[in-house]
């Protein structure tokens, strides 16, 4: 099976750069909106994917429902120790994603900043919530990535195959605290509504 990367994050620092190396590690990317749009640039055709094109079905809702598909979700939460899941991949023709690169909208930035009530639920991020938290969930078969400051750390090790449990477990546990994070601050943003 080939192995894929899904790649979509807000904050675009440093992304080419990531996606040519897992490109040039023979990796092909999926990706959403204005990730895919800028990876276009700098990326072969034949190793970007769109998510549309994986999932047959467009973004929608002003691009509220982008990756929330079993094709997506499935990628990431298959178990592939169990040979009926990878056979279920197959049978489905769902990529073999290996790695999960996202960073979520900025909503404490956006409410920092004075943001209205409209604004700040726009910038509340679900997809990217839900593939962090599936890929942190499957971390034994899935590398997390939600800190651009762990790009250089993840190339390095995954061109000297030095991948083991300490780390994926390490990328699982900052995905889960980011999201922790993320939604206690939308609480707190909400609560002092009431």
């Amino acid at each position: 099976m080939e192995k894929y990367a899904l790649i979509s994050v807000s904050d675009k620092e440093n992304i080419e750069n990531l996606a040519k190396e897992l490109v040039n590690l023979g990796y092909k990317i999926i990706s959403t909106g204005g990730t895919y749009r800028l990876l276009k640039k700098v990326l072969p055709e034949d190793k970007l994917v769109e998510v549309k094109n994986i999932t047959n079905f467009p973004e929608i809702l002003d691009g509220r429902v982008k990756t929330l598909h079993p094709k997506i979700f499935g990628g990431i939460l298959a178990d592939r120790r169990k040979k009926e899941h990878v056979e279920t991949l197959k049978e489905f023709d769902i990529p073999d994603i290996e790695i999960v690169v996202v960073n979520l909208y900025p909503f404490e930035k956006v409410v920092s900043q004075g943001a209205n009530l409209e604004k700040a639920i726009e910038n509340i991020d679900i997809g990217g919530v839900s593939l962090l938290r599936a890929a942190a969930k499957n971390f034994e078969n899935v590398l997390v990535v939600c800190d651009k400051s762990d790009y250089e750390e993840l190339i390095k090790r995954l061109k000297n195959n030095k991948i083991d449990f300490k780390y994926r477990l390490k990328l699982a546990l900052k995905a889960f605290e980011r999201t922790k994070n993320y939604d206690a601050a939308i609480y707190e943003y909400l609560k002092n509504m009431e």
